[in-house]
């Protein structure tokens, strides 16, 4: 994936913070997927984020992007993508779209994707910097992230960025057999990281990751 930034002064000082961001927030940490190192190395995180927050993107922290809403950790957000192993032929469905980054980063591991969210101005602030950006295969949806997106069902693989109560029963129809979910489940203060994977009898059969707080996830099936 190409892409490209009108924004020219400060360049080289942000591929300079992503490539520390790669090798001390990431590899150190223990990621070890060399494409999911590859996609955040490439991604210009800085962006997804409002202007006044650009100097901070790549800080080992999460961003408020306006809503109420954040950008994840960058190491978080490259643990949950090792998580979900996407490949090159995926296509894969991603419920909270937010800023728009981790559908940026999934554009660059799978062949599609459609990224989900429900609040109207920041799926468009997300479209626009992806199209500037030239992420063809990434489509923004607006809509109800819990009830997954039917329309271009089955999924290969399914992310979830914001925290539910349990995994909405809709994202577990619309994932193919032999698929795999992320997502973060648990309390409003505190959630677990489970992996999913939908067997033969069609139920997701679960394991848990790592520790993470999320915004909530608002729907029919979330908070």
């Amino acid at each position: 994936m190409l892409w490209h930034t009108t924004n020219n002064s400060n360049v080289d000082d942000f591929a300079e913070q992503r490539r520390r961001m790669v090798e001390d927030q990431l590899r150190r940490r223990g990621i070890a997927d060399e494409r999911v190192l590859a996609a955040m190395g490439k991604v210009p995180r800085e962006q997804f984020v409002p202007k006044r927050q650009r100097r901070f993107a790549y800080d080992d922290s999460a961003l408020s992007i306006g809503e109420g809403q954040t950008i994840s950790q960058p190491y978080m957000v490259a643990k949950m993508l090792e998580l979900l192993a996407c490949w090159p032929e995926h296509r894969v469905l991603e419920v909270g779209a937010g800023s728009g980054y981790q559908a940026a980063l999934l554009g660059e591991l799978a062949a599609e994707v459609y990224a989900i969210e429900i609040i109207e101005t920041l799926a468009e602030r997300a479209r626009q910097v992806l199209s500037r950006l030239g992420y063809e295969n990434v489509n923004i949806v607006v809509g109800d992230g819990t009830l997954g997106y039917p329309e271009a069902a089955p999924y290969d693989r399914i992310i979830v960025a914001a925290a539910a109560p349990q995994v909405p029963p809709p994202l577990v129809e619309q994932l193919a057999e032999g698929g795999r979910l992320v997502a973060p489940v648990g309390s409003r203060g505190m959630q677990t990281c489970i992996v999913g994977n939908k067997k033969e009898d069609g139920k997701l059969h679960i394991e848990k990751s790592i520790g993470c707080v999320f915004v909530p996830l608002v729907g029919e099936h979330g908070w």
